[in-house]
């Protein structure tokens, strides 16, 4: 088995990779299957799973059982992450809107101390992501795979000023613009008066 492992690329690097990951279950809802019999009940779970340094990715999972459930969502979770740029390791570079059939979010930057302003579905998003300081706001459905899928669609659409410069040609500092200094009062204004 372990040879398998090294010779697929999944040595020790991997299973590291694997520990260092968060999961957050979002929510578990019992399902049911109409059969001749009657109805069978199982178990559906949505979660999310991140490496709090830009990583994230989403899952969900139906079984017979809860743990097997949330087993299979973690797995697609997994298998499915994706890799969203952060402004200073702990917020968004821009303002972003993302949309997913009646859900619809809107996701803001914020200045370092605000925290994660948003609401369940969201929120663990944020967390397993590694963003600290962010302003969300759901305005859609309020179903958990709806706000999930939304919230996934606004970070698909964040551009790092590294990769629009690229795109453009042109360097970093042309599409941050100068930084503005503090306004200095002028001398001779202040003594006039």
């Amino acid at each position: 088995m372990a040879r398998n492992d090294q010779r697929r690329g999944r040595g020790r690097d991997a299973n590291n990779e694997q520990n260092d990951l968060v999961d957050k279950l979002v929510g578990i809802n019992r399902v049911a299957k109409v059969v001749k019999g009657g109805r069978r009940f199982g178990f559906a779970a949505l979660v999310v799973v991140g490496d709090e340094k830009g990583r994230v990715g989403f899952g969900s999972g139906k079984a017979r059982e809860v743990p097997e459930a949330i087993r299979k969502a973690t797995e697609r979770a997994k298998s499915g992450m994706i890799r969203i740029p952060l402004r200073e390791g702990r917020t968004l570079h821009h303002d972003v809107r993302g949309d997913f059939g009646a859900g619809h979010v809107v996701c803001r930057a914020a200045p370092a101390g605000t925290g994660i302003i948003a609401g369940g579905p969201m929120r663990a998003v944020f967390e397993t992501l590694g963003v600290q300081d962010v302003v969300a706001k759901s305005t859609g459905s309020q179903n958990p795979y709806n706000m999930v899928k939304a919230t996934f669609q606004a970070l698909l659409r964040l551009q790092s000023p590294r990769t629009v410069a690229a795109r453009r040609g042109r360097k970093v500092s042309d599409i941050l613009g100068p930084r503005s200094a503090p306004a200095k009062i002028k001398s001779s204004a202040v003594s006039e008066k």
